[in-house]
């Protein structure tokens, strides 16, 4: 019986998260830190808001919300009607801090979703049968994914800080960094499920 129940558990780890779903609500993210600039953040905040729009579109369809499309939602919102409603001035700040900012965002709604619901197991209950989304596998197999993507952005949101007071090393802490950052997150998200189900029950 024991080792039926142990079996059964790890079914909930037998499918990896729907990494490209999680890819993907990261898109708008990865649209406006690739984009935004001191004169062109007002552009990356709308084609950001665009594609937020488009990836939840079907989701909010049926009734589905995920947090970090929502936040997305709203944050490039407001940004692009900051950029309306203000002068060059007095957003000279968000320009500075604009990729900051949002990166330091995803990390606090990745932290924050582990309050209550990870935001990865959003995804990962598509390839995952109802009756496993409770299981103690399912749980800590998305709590430790949640975890390593919150890690992931708060060291992107440090990088961009460093590149504003780095100039001369602004590609390493703009570019190089973060896109080693994002892969390294997509390749463990692929992975972790499998291995820990492994070491869990090595003999199946």
């Amino acid at each position: 019986m024991v080792q039926q129940a142990t079996t059964e558990q790890t079914s909930a780890g037998k499918k990896p998260v729907g990494t490209g779903s999680v890819f993907l609500s990261f898109a708008p993210w990865i649209i406006f830190g690739v984009v935004a600039g001191p004169s062109t953040w007002e552009y990356a905040a709308l084609a950001a808001l665009v594609a937020s729009l488009v990836l939840a579109s079907q989701d909010l369809l049926h009734g589905k919300i995920r947090i970090l499309d929502v936040v997305g939602i709203v944050f490039f919102a407001v940004l692009s009607v900051l950029a309306l409603a203000l002068n060059r001035s007095e957003l000279l700040w968000l320009e500075t801090y604009a990729q900051v900012i949002s990166n330091g965002l995803v990390a606090v709604v990745a932290f924050a979703s582990l309050l209550y619901d990870p935001f990865t197991a959003q995804y990962a209950r598509e390839s995952t049968p109802r009756q496993y989304w409770d299981s103690p596998v399912f749980r800590h197999i998305n709590r430790v994914l949640t975890t390593f993507w919150g890690v992931t952005f708060a060291v992107m949101t440090a990088s961009t800080w460093l590149a504003i007071h780095f100039p001369g090393q602004d590609d390493w802490f703009n570019w190089v960094i973060p896109i080693a950052l994002l892969v390294i997150a997509v390749k463990f998200t692929q992975r972790y499920p499998e291995s820990y189900k492994a070491r869990l029950n090595p003999a199946s």
